[in-house]
């Protein structure tokens, strides 16, 4: 089923299907970005959502995410790409221009702000979309309603300045094109259990919410 989807989500947006030696259907991208921002953050967190993804949704994603350029025509080969850090993040003109034709051709951003990227993502993000807000999504959105149902949201993962997680979204001709995961650590969540010693139910919360982005991503 994902994979029939996948083939229509990619003919429908004029994305490039990758079929790579080991013939997954489809592959994930991690965003890498200049600014000195900690953009390889969390190495081991996409593989195990990936991991997650093929054992208990069925899907068949390559198990190792591709780490692609901002400016990089090779970013329209990802239907889902991740961006993270803890810093500075700043896109040029050409950053900007690629990312922005990527997201209205069909491709799909999730950031997660690791702590300390909200200030320049903010900015940043505004030379993709200057004319789009950051709207807050309602808890009955369908990226909370997939398989796994987050009746309240974002589910927090880490805490640190006691705020409620948050997630927010950027819309291009009525389309959810960015979500924007914050206060929440989400692809923390995501890592080996030994990184962070979450409690297995965190870490499972954390996955399930992942799982709900790609599921979203895929059938919509």
């Amino acid at each position: 089923m994902f994979k029939k989807y996948t083939l229509l989500l990619f003919c429908a947006f004029g994305l490039s299907l990758v079929v790579n030696a080991q013939s997954y259907p489809y592959k994930i991208g991690k965003l890498k970005y200049r600014g000195g921002g900690d953009w390889y953050a969390n190495p081991t967190s996409l593989h195990n959502l990936i991991k997650f993804m093929n054992q208990e949704l069925g899907t068949n994603i390559d198990p190792q995410e591709a780490v692609v350029d901002v400016a990089s025509p090779e970013l329209f080969r990802y239907p889902f790409v991740h961006m993270t850090g803890h810093g500075n993040v700043v896109f040029s003109r050409e950053d900007a221009e690629n990312l922005r034709n990527y997201l209205t051709s069909g491709g799909f951003l999730h950031i997660d702000d690791n702590y300390g990227m909200d200030p320049f993502i903010r900015t940043e993000i505004k030379k993709v979309f200057p004319e789009a807000e950051w709207v807050e999504l309602p808890f009955n959105h369908p990226i909370y309603q997939q398989k796994f149902k987050f009746s309240g949201g974002l589910p927090k993962i880490h805490e640190h300045n006691g705020k409620p997680a948050q997630g927010f979204g950027l819309f291009h001709n009525g389309k959810l094109v960015v979500f924007y995961t914050y206060e929440c650590d989400l692809g923390n969540g995501w890592e080996d259990e030994e990184v962070h010693k979450d409690p297995k139910e965190t870490r499972l919360k954390a996955l399930q919410m992942g799982a709900n982005m790609l599921q979203y991503v895929f059938l919509n």
